[in-house]
């Protein structure tokens, strides 16, 4: 297995590794946002911002911690995804005396740099498959860790800890797709990623899941050692329904061969066009991996001397992501038979270059114009590549009358960019790295996608302050832009990020808004607004804030403190913002300063467990 996984490691995609990078940097700020909350920001002043929008919280929800805001309808309905679920079902009955032994190795080594737990309370009873909270949340982690515990071993239980909520009408409920229950009791493997990204104005709900990973039959190996596979069906695909999850269809990729392909479906218009992205081709050094007599699933020393053949690809599969990745376009079916075609790449590579080149398509209006981005060469001009052109960077690309068309222009003095959304104008939206003062700066843009190729101009207003990261996630038809910019100056770190808040910016009047400084004064002290992630055609904004509320343990249980009172810790929640006429309030320089919330408590257990959620869903936005 060693051999195994030394030569996995190398079939890994350059793409995958950035995303992972990406989202390590992302989550680094979403916990310095929540760490922050009892200081004041280094960029709160005293001004006086009447109450432009009201906030609906999507509610706590009770099986588990953090809520996350999609995107919601013109009718209010939201899509939700949420993680660090309460009681995950730990099936300890495949765990033997060395696993606990290793659990318990796992926690003291780590225990005093995690804040929110101590080190293994109660051997015993862990041993016995009644762990205390405390040591329920160190098996999960151990489960869930790709260094030194299983989260890349075949052999153990996998965590996915992610679930798709709608939020209809005010009621929040859990929109499960392809999960099943362990047999022989009735609690599902929470081994998926589930998330539903929007429901359109007529109802089409969408979005992207994970088949269960699920034990399979005893394996005896040809030393007569006994082993159970944790195998799945199929990885990441793309989804849709037409009543609310009653009948779900399947987008099938490209590609499936070796592990059933990848797919998203990430945007869907009135219309019913969706787009996405597909697996098309698999590289070349996962198909030889796989077919080597000599090391690989080919060998008969490994297969079926150690394992099955299912297994070997399923092993492979967890450290790599072998796919080359196309936009696609789809038009929905409400019998669930989609008409797919590929949207095509950027950049024709040298036909010896076996590089993954992939495109990825975020968002389409009304008039199936569609936005994302794709790999690109550095030198914008090459039409005749070399077998090693330079390809470093992904570019924000528009897909209308059969052309990929890129938006950055000249890429002399730019780095990689992305496009989320456009509205039905043609206007795109999303972000641009640029250097400023020395330094790689992200900065949101917009641009008008319906001029010529050769006129397509980038528009880069002021955000928070020069040196700000800032992107844009939505874009509704009124032309007003919703997203998140950094709001701390001070030289970030990987120990310091910057924290962020989320933003409103209007193109017609040019106008930039922290949106935690649109709400009524008396929410400024509950409410702390890191992300927006969509705005409709109503105005109203789905995002993502800090919230404080009692603390639980791993159980679901509230804490204490030795008075028996509960403890108190900030959460990520789901919110509306939703419009409201100016109401002239003017707030307190508490309230306008956000020195708020004194002695919060931060379970970075729950924090880092977030992650599952993001995983997958800063691949497809990040």
């Amino acid at each position: 297995m060693a051999r195994i996984r030394r030569t996995l490691i190398t079939v890994a995609w350059n793409l995958f590794q950035q995303q992972i990078k990406e989202l390590s940097s992302r989550m680094r700020k979403i916990v310095k946002n929540i760490i922050a909350l009892s200081v004041t920001s280094a960029l709160s002043v005293s001004i006086v911002n009447a109450a432009t929008y009201k906030i609906v919280d999507k509610n706590e929800a009770s099986k588990l911690k953090y809520t996350y805001a999609q995107h919601q309808n013109i009718n209010g309905d939201m899509a939700i995804s949420g993680t660090s679920i309460y009681n995950f079902p730990v099936q300890f009955d495949y765990l033997d005396d060395d696993d606990f032994t290793a659990i318990e190795t796992f926690a003291a080594i780590r225990h005093i740099s995690v804040l929110a737990l101590d080190d293994i309370e109660d051997s015993d009873a862990l041993r016995a498959g009644d762990p205390t909270a405390n040591d329920l949340a160190w098996v999960i982690r151990w489960l869930q860790d790709t260094s030194t515990g299983k989260g890349l071993d075949i052999e153990y239980q996998k965590v996915g800890d992610t679930i798709a909520m709608t939020n209809l009408s005010g009621v929040t409920t859990d929109y499960n797709l392809w999960d099943e229950t362990f047999e022989g009791t009735d609690e599902l493997t929470r081994s998926v990623i589930d998330i539903v990204s929007g429901i359109t104005n007529g109802g089409i709900s969408y979005g992207t899941a994970t088949a269960p990973f699920l034990p399979g039959e005893v394996f005896t190996d040809s030393d007569g050692n006994e082993h159970t596979f944790w195998l799945r069906e199929f990885g990441i695909r793309g989804f849709f329904s037409y009543d609310q999850g009653a009948q779900i269809h399947q987008v099938v990729p490209f590609e499936t061969q070796y592990g059933g392909g990848t797919s998203a479906v990430m945007d869907v218009s009135e219309a019913g066009i969706a787009v996405g992205f597909s697996s098309y081709k698999l590289t070349e050094g996962y198909v030889d991996f796989i077919e080597d007599e000599t090391g690989g699933c080919a060998d008969p020393e490994i297969v079926p001397a150690t394992m099955t053949l299912e297994a070997c690809i399923a092993q492979a599969l967890l450290g790599s992501e072998p796919y080359h990745t196309m936009a696609l376009k789809a038009t929905l079916d409400p019998n669930g038979f989609p008409v797919v075609e590929q949207l095509g790449l950027l950049v024709t590579p040298h036909p010896d270059d076996d590089r993954p080149y992939s495109s990825y398509a975020l968002a389409v209006n009304s008039n199936g114009v569609s936005v994302g981005y794709a790999d690109g060469f550095i030198d914008e001009t090459v039409t005749d590549p070399d077998e090693n052109e330079s390809s470093v960077y992904h570019y924000a690309v528009v897909y209308k009358n059969g052309e990929v068309i890129d938006l950055t222009g000249d890429h002399s003095n730019k780095g990689s960019s992305r496009a989320y959304d456009i509205n039905d104008a043609g206007i795109a939206v999303g972000h641009i790295t640029k250097a400023i003062g020395g330094k790689a700066v992200q900065k949101f843009f917009y641009v008008d996608t319906s001029m010529p190729e050769e006129e397509i101009n980038m528009v880069n207003p002021d955000d928070y302050f020069t040196g700000s990261d800032s992107t844009v996630r939505a874009i509704n038809n009124s032309g007003l832009m919703v997203g998140e910019g950094e709001i701390e100056t001070h030289n970030e770190s990987t120990q310091n990020p910057r924290r962020t808040a989320a933003f409103v910016y209007d193109m017609n009047d040019d106008v930039f808004t922290n949106l935690n400084k649109t709400i009524p004064c008396s929410l400024r002290l509950t409410y702390d607004i890191l992300e927006a992630r969509g705005i409709n055609d109503a105005g109203m904004i789905s995002a993502t804030a800090t919230v404080k509320v009692d603390r639980r343990d791993a159980k679901g249980e509230i804490m204490l403190d030795d008075s028996g009172t509960p403890l108190k810790e900030d959460v990520v929640r789901s919110v509306s913002l939703e419009p409201i006429p100016d109401d002239g309030e003017i707030c307190t320089a508490e309230e306008e300063n956000k020195v708020i919330r004194k002695g919060a408590s931060i379970s970075f257990g729950g924090l880092l467990s977030v992650m599952a959620l993001f995983g997958l869903r800063r691949k497809f936005y990040k």
